[in-house]
């Protein structure tokens, strides 16, 4: 693309073993697709176990993956020990963000604006009235989220979260609207408003072509837009992160903006945020993509 690039050789990692496989591997060969646009020769690596191997020359890794072993420090710390520059935050910052608990605490020692929670085990009930959204400790893209509204439903929700850890977090649910916050390098992208189908971001919302709308440049206020813009910046550095991110907020009906989570590696399939943002701030999909792999570091 006519720039002088740190990189010539680089691998894609994607696939993994966690729950959001197959996730990872539209994402992993959209950045691929990306990257060779770019100009990079590139290496698509299909992760199946916890020793990557790439081919000879590989100078660094764009890393796709999601979920464990991709976005909770473990492959950061591996591709460290190897003397291997990869894309995104390092190991402490990527357990951050993926442990929710780590980011509530965070995000409270911060200043950070965040819902109130409370973490529970199997057997308690929460403090916190209704509606409360409940949600495993350690997933991304809403596996196990629900949203209660009646005493009826808490226990089912409750026992989901659980099945993918011993504590469940329950956060008290902010009325209003969705909004994302991409960061790329230490730039904050426009604000993106999500409008999902009754109003609930979940998995088939996020995953079904044409299920949910995106707003872009989201419809508010230019003040607005720049208080969240500060708000994402101000989560992505409080978590220590770098290369890229993707904040998820609630912007509420009281004006309140809180953050939900950040993802340390966030999306890059065809219905993903990120690049939708990144679009709008008139930054192609290939550059992008190229933007992230040269913030590459150990």
């Amino acid at each position: 693309m006519g720039r002088r690039r740190r990189f010539t050789k680089v691998a894609v990692l994607m696939g993994g073993f966690s729950t959001e496989r197959e996730i990872s591997l539209q994402s992993g060969q959209a950045v691929a697709r990306g990257l060779a646009e770019a100009g990079y020769d590139v290496a698509a690596v299909d992760l199946r176990d916890r020793d990557p191997r790439f081919p000879a020359g590989v100078e660094a890794v764009f890393i796709a993956l999601h979920g464990a072993f991709g976005e909770d420090g473990g492959i950061q710390e591996l591709l460290a020990r190897r003397g291997m520059p990869y894309t995104g935050s390092g190991p402490e910052a990527s357990r951050a963000a993926m442990d929710k608990r780590l980011s509530k605490r965070l995000f409270a020692a911060r200043g950070v604006p965040t819902p109130e929670y409370e973490l529970l085990r199997d057997g308690q009930t929460p403090a916190l009235p209704l509606p409360v959204v409940v949600k495993p400790v350690a997933q991304g893209s809403s596996i196990g989220v629900h949203i209660v509204r009646e005493p009826a439903q808490l226990a089912a929700a409750l026992r989901d979260a659980l099945a993918y850890g011993p504590e469940a977090l329950v956060e008290r649910y902010v009325a209003g609207r969705e909004l994302t916050v991409g960061v790329v390098g230490d730039e904050a992208l426009p604000v993106v408003e999500i409008v999902a189908p009754d109003g609930w971001y979940g998995f088939d919302a996020k995953y079904t072509r044409g299920a949910s709308r995106y707003l872009v440049p989201a419809p508010m206020d230019a003040a607005d837009c720049a208080r969240a813009q500060r708000i994402g910046l101000q989560t992505f550095r409080a978590l220590g992160c770098r290369g890229l991110a993707r904040i998820d907020c609630r912007y509420a009906d009281d004006g309140g903006i809180y953050v939900l989570e950040l993802n340390s590696i966030p999306g890059f399939t065809e219905t993903s945020l990120l690049p939708k943002a990144a679009a709008q701030a008139g930054i192609g999909f290939a550059e992008l993509c190229a933007r992230i792999m040269e913030t590459a570091s150990l």
